[in-house]
């Protein structure tokens, strides 16, 4: 099986930035963000390699891959794995988008 490319959902990057730069704000530094970062890209390195990896969700055909306190929702397509959102679990579950 071809390694299947990362799609980021136009959703998927202003969530990733706006939780980076609140933790840089936050922290008065970048340190943490880039942390936080380059394990969202190990883990979706990782699940390149084993797509579902990630739990079911109630959501038909969405993913949930559990990386610290945060969850990538994802979609496995033909071709590509595609990041909708990132969520932080501190957050109301009533204000989740996936889509």
């Amino acid at each position: 099986m071809a390694k299947l490319k990362i799609v980021w959902s136009h959703r998927a990057n202003i969530k990733l930035f706006e939780i980076l730069n609140f933790y840089t704000n936050r922290n008065k530094s970048t340190t943490y963000s880039t942390k936080l970062y380059r394990r969202f890209t190990q883990e979706l390195t990782l699940l390149q390699k084993h797509p579902d990896l990630g739990k079911a969700t109630d959501f038909e055909s969405v993913r949930g891959l559990i990386v610290d306190e945060f969850i990538l929702f994802y979609e496995i397509t033909k071709d590509c794995i595609v990041v909708h959102t990132v969520w932080d679990c501190k957050q109301n579950p009533a204000d989740l988008k996936i889509k």
